[in-house]
């Protein structure tokens, strides 16, 4: 059976990764992708968990053979998704969710179109701005940037199966759940899943 892969997109600060971790807590079954970066970690991360640290001349290394499934350049700094890790696990059954831009979206789906999409919004600008300085993590130019990045960011939310606005998280939670089990519904995927007891009904 082939896993499903879940492409998760949001401007920064919108949520996403509190959305992910939580969503991992409450369905193991899936398993996130650790992408690849060149900026450095932020407090509390962990090489292997959140991020693999890595220096820029060995991730260009790796672009320029063809390693990574999608990769991008976002503020400054790259980011890249292995290409064969991904491809192991959904041949094993396994499904698999990427913390992504809309750019690695775009990207990926050129290799596997039938992704599924979800792409996380703010409540409004202005709310996502405030999320932004409460992190204090980042000076005030680079949250003004951020947050013009995450308006041009929304321009693509079309290019995306669903659409979670997160005003509240634990109802953003189970919406992005119900996205996990409608998808596991479809027929093509419970015909995998029950193939003797779809046989059966054939007969």
């Amino acid at each position: 059976m082939i896993g499903h892969l879940y492409i998760v997109t949001a401007p920064s600060g919108a949520g996403k990764t509190t959305l992910v971790r939580l969503l991992l807590a409450n369905d193991p079954a899936i398993r996130v992708s650790v992408s690849q970066t060149t900026r450095s970690p932020r407090a509390g991360e962990t090489d292997g968990q959140e991020y693999h640290f890595v220096g820029v001349d060995d991730f260009l290394k790796k672009v320029r053979n063809d390693d990574f499934l999608e990769w991008a350049e976002v503020h400054g700094n790259y980011y890249g998704t292995s290409r064969s890790g991904i491809e192991t696990d959904l041949l094993a059954g396994q499904d698999v969710l990427l913390e992504i831009d809309w750019q690695g979206a775009q990207q990926v789906r050129q290799v596997f179109p039938s992704a599924i999409g979800v792409f996380i919004l703010p409540p409004s600008l202005d709310e996502l701005e405030r999320r932004l300085c409460a992190r204090a993590t980042d000076s005030l130019e680079t949250i003004a940037r951020r947050v013009a990045a995450a308006h041009e960011e929304m321009r693509h939310v079309a290019e995306f199966d669903y659409v979670i606005i997160n005003d509240d998280l634990q109802r953003a939670l189970q919406d992005l759940l119900a996205v996990v089990r409608a998808e596991r519904l479809r027929y093509a995927a419970q015909r995998q899943r029950h193939a003797i007891l779809f046989e059966a009904t054939t007969r």
